[in-house]
């Protein structure tokens, strides 16, 4: 049988903490910045946990069988 291999894309947007969470960095922050507040950029730039809706569908395009 072959192997599972991981997704790419998948691998180099998303990294898992050491309690298991998924972290994601936030979008609409690579272009068009000048009509956004600093605050908004501010905000963009921080990580977040991915949501529990998501959860199932990114641990298994990241996990191996």
């Amino acid at each position: 049988m072959p192997k599972v291999k991981t997704n790419s894309g998948a691998k180099k947007r998303f990294t898992f903490t050491g309690t298991g969470k998924i972290k994601r960095k936030h979008a609409y922050k690579s272009h068009i910045l000048t009509k956004k507040t600093k605050k908004q950029k501010r905000n963009l730039t921080k990580v977040s946990i991915v949501d529990k809706a998501n959860l199932n569908s990114i641990r298994e395009l990241l996990v191996k069988k």
